[in-house]
């Protein structure tokens, strides 16, 4: 994995619960491995939508968690509209072992306003 001198190496556990939209999009820049997860409803995915990201809506999740299984032990960047019910998942999740979920603070909306203009909000 190609890190950036800033960003030093670290184990799921030591993952902040929150992560930015900047830290976000440089992680995918650099093609690192990780698990972007939309937690959003459908209609909302159909909208806008980050290339990449995984979509299973939050009342979903509890069910679905075996499709998380491979990242149980690497990051896991969660995002909703603007960080909410991705937060409740990121909990959820660190809860269940997942300990590298992180929540993309601010969501979409402002990954739409800091990082991509071209994602629509709504």
């Amino acid at each position: 994995m190609n890190r950036s001198p800033d960003e030093p190496s670290r184990e799921p556990a030591e993952y902040p619960p929150e992560i930015d939209v900047q830290t976000t999009d440089s992680l995918i820049r650099r093609g690192e491995d990780f698990l972007l997860l939309d937690v959003r409803q459908p209609a909302e995915y159909e909208i806008a939508s980050l290339p990449g990201a995984v979509l299973i809506p939050l009342g979903e999740l509890s069910g679905r968690l075996s499709e998380l299984e491979p990242y149980r032990d690497k990051r896991i960047v969660v995002h909703c509209h603007h960080g909410g019910r991705s937060m409740n998942a990121v909990r959820g999740l660190r809860q269940l072992g997942f300990s590298g979920a992180q929540n993309l603070a601010g969501g979409i909306d402002l990954w739409s306003q800091a990082v991509d203009p071209q994602v629509p909000r709504y």
